[in-house]
């Protein structure tokens, strides 16, 4: 059964987290790590990878932490409140649990001890300009060349790339919709451009152009035609995890609207005495705390290994839609000042939006709820 209550470890791990984010990752810190080409604080990287935070969802014997999925919504909680710049998601989460899932002896012994530690970073490039969420906008293609391959193609929003050791590179290795492989790629080598993207968010984005980009059989993680397979799995912990920044983003926004809204006096009244305005800010903490309760089902269900086809897309939808309407009804009640440099809901209004269209966006989202409700994948069947 779900119990919403968290342990005493768990409530410490959350003061913990949030102790060296305030250190770390300050609204001055945040601020001026925007449109940076690194993107991150080394410092604060360093840190989070003394804490073991950065091996927490990681196998013990890959020097992780090993904890379960709730603990890793509580660091991402933190993390989405104090709007902490750091490739978490891309290298501990994403690149790591591709490793996990599907990497060999060879592959999780050189790289998940490093990613746990810190000293690596993996980032992936799956998404491609004007094609989907879905398998089928996986069009770069990895041709087969002697004992390896030649992958060739541009992909695009690929975070940190420039700080990171390897790519890992979504590409078709054959013309079936799902006929794509994962694939190691260092972004350093022969044929390979990266390119500084601006986003609405300015968080650290780049397109990159593969020429013939060389890599050898030992490059590519799973078997043959398997990656796609192993991508959608990672993904579902990925979407948890979006979920669960937009959770955290959101209340923080919401706590500091209604602040301002007790603060700010308009016809000699606070704003938040207002009926329309304070029936906003109600229907925001409604939301948000539903957001709340199905990514914590959606963690507990990945603890207990139950299916996700349909809570993971489910969370990520919900929080991240929640996300962005709360911090645009914040908007409103803040008014013109909102959207000044000078103040933080802005920050936050721009991030939402960016969460929303990123790891999976709204229709895809949609999508993949659909297709397991029609396929009867319900998510209260064991695994």
């Amino acid at each position: 059964m779900l119990n919403l209550d968290f342990t005493e470890e768990q409530d410490m791990l959350r003061e913990m987290v949030r102790g060296v984010l305030a250190q770390y990752a300050s609204n001055e810190a945040v601020r001026a790590l925007e449109d940076d080409p690194v993107g991150y604080s080394p410092e604060l990287w360093s840190q989070l990878g003394e804490l073991d935070l950065l091996g927490l969802l990681l196998p013990a014997r890959y020097g992780g932490s090993e904890m379960s999925m709730l603990e890793g919504v509580i660091l991402y909680e933190e993390l989405g409140r104090s709007l902490a710049p750091v490739p978490h998601l891309v290298s501990c989460v994403l690149g790591a649990g591709a490793l996990v899932r599907a990497g060999s002896d060879e592959q999780r012994d050189a790289w998940l001890p490093r990613l746990a530690s810190g000293d690596a970073i993996l980032t992936p490039a799956w998404l491609e300009p004007g094609n989907s969420f879905g398998p089928k906008g996986v069009q770069v293609r990895a041709e087969a060349d002697g004992d390896g391959f030649r992958i060739s193609g541009t992909k695009q929003h690929v975070q940190f790339a420039s700080s990171a050791d390897r790519l890992v590179v979504l590409a078709r290795t054959g013309d079936a919709p799902e006929a794509v492989d994962l694939f190691l790629v260092d972004p350093n080598a022969e044929g390979v451009t990266l390119t500084q993207k601006m986003s609405i968010s300015s968080d650290t984005q780049y397109r990159v152009d593969l020429d013939g980009v060389q890599v050898t059989a030992a490059d590519r993680i799973g078997g043959a035609g398997t990656g796609w397979a192993t991508w959608e799995r990672v993904m579902e912990e990925g979407m948890i995890l979006a979920a669960a920044l937009a959770t955290g983003g959101a209340e923080y926004a919401l706590d500091i609207t209604v602040q301002y809204s007790k603060d700010r006096e308009q016809f000699d009244k606070p704003l938040g005495a207002f009926q329309a305005l304070a029936h906003y800010m109600a229907d925001a903490k409604t939301a948000i705390d539903g957001a709340k309760i199905l990514v914590y089902e959606a963690a507990w269900a990945h603890s207990v290994g139950k299916p996700l086809a349909r809570l993971a897309p489910m969370a990520k939808l919900f929080a991240c839609n929640t996300y962005r309407d709360t911090t645009a009804m914040a908007q409103q009640i803040f008014g013109g000042v909102g959207f000044t440099l000078e103040y933080e809901i802005q920050l936050y209004f721009r991030r939402a939006k960016q969460l929303q269209l990123s790891w999976n966006d709204t229709r895809r989202c949609e999508d993949l709820i659909a297709a397991a409700v029609l396929d009867g994948e319900g998510d209260d069947e064991a695994a």
